[in-house]
């Protein structure tokens, strides 16, 4: 699959999306997007993935190579004035759709935070699964220091990561974490070197990519929806989620690979 602003691979069951506008800090533009929206869609179905990672590409240069992973919105497109109202709302919704996408979508995702993630950088890393970090990338909510405000969920998704009063923190000051400290406060799961970090959330991709598919997908949409429901409700789709796995080759898979002392073969099926 190609695309203007993103690069993609898959192997062994791990697909890595790379956000690739490089010479712009892997800024946003509508079209990136849009092709996130477009490729989410097509693996969402692919049988073979099993987890994604979301990383930023590297810009190359005589001085020495930039690590990126999105630092935010393009602010030369958004400063032209060139947009109508209707366009700047068009805009908007549009990247909240693309961040549900990431949030909803029913494989496991990790953010691999190679360098700055800024607004919308850090709206989809909150949006995925797992946020793992370079060392010495960053991530911040600094919208109210430039006269506009979070989105794609934040304050709903960083308040229940990290707790309101630390949520407030961030986005009333905008502080600025790097990866050590977002592992503190526990918002990034794991903090390493640059040159690991890829190998790093590959080595958590292919663990997670070997767990059953199907009961992966009930934990992701489970979990996520556990904090708006009542106990009753939540013991109730959890009964159905058993069920529904006690059904299928997988639940028979992981049952007699248990017996038989060797890992488990899931299909999906």
């Amino acid at each position: 699959m190609r695309f203007e602003t993103l690069l993609y691979r898959m192997d062994h069951g791990v697909g890595v999306i790379r956000l690739n506008r490089p010479e712009r800090m892997n800024a946003v533009i509508e079209q990136m997007y849009l092709d996130l929206q477009t490729l989410l869609d097509r693996v969402r179905v692919d049988p073979e993935l099993r987890a994604l990672i979301l990383t930023g590409s590297v810009w190359k240069r005589p001085d020495g190579d930039k690590q990126a992973f999105c630092a935010g919105a393009d602010l030369k497109k958004h400063a032209s004035g060139d947009r109508t109202p209707f366009q700047k709302r068009e805009y908007i919704l549009l990247a909240h759709q693309t961040t549900r996408m990431i949030y909803e979508f029913p494989k496991p995702i990790i953010a691999a935070i190679n360098g700055p993630a800024r607004g919308a950088g850090a709206e989809m890393a909150l949006n995925c699964d797992f946020i793992i970090m370079a060392n010495e990338a960053t991530i911040g909510f600094t919208e109210t220091g430039l006269g506009t405000f979070v989105g794609g969920g934040v304050t709903r998704h960083l308040t229940q990561t990290i707790g309101m009063t630390r949520a407030k923190e961030l986005i009333y000051t905008g502080r600025i974490l790097d990866g050590p400290a977002a592992v503190q406060i526990g918002l990034a799961l794991q903090a390493c070197p640059v040159v690991e970090l890829l190998p790093q959330a590959t080595a958590l991709a292919e663990k997670l990519a070997g767990r059953a598919p199907l009961s992966m997908a009930f934990a992701k949409d489970q979990i996520q929806k556990a904090p708006g429901r009542d106990l009753e409700t939540v013991l109730l789709v959890e009964a159905e989620a058993i069920l529904g796995c006690m059904g299928t080759e997988d639940w028979h898979e992981g049952i007699r690979s248990f017996s038989e002392k060797r890992p488990p073969v899931f299909k999906g099926k």
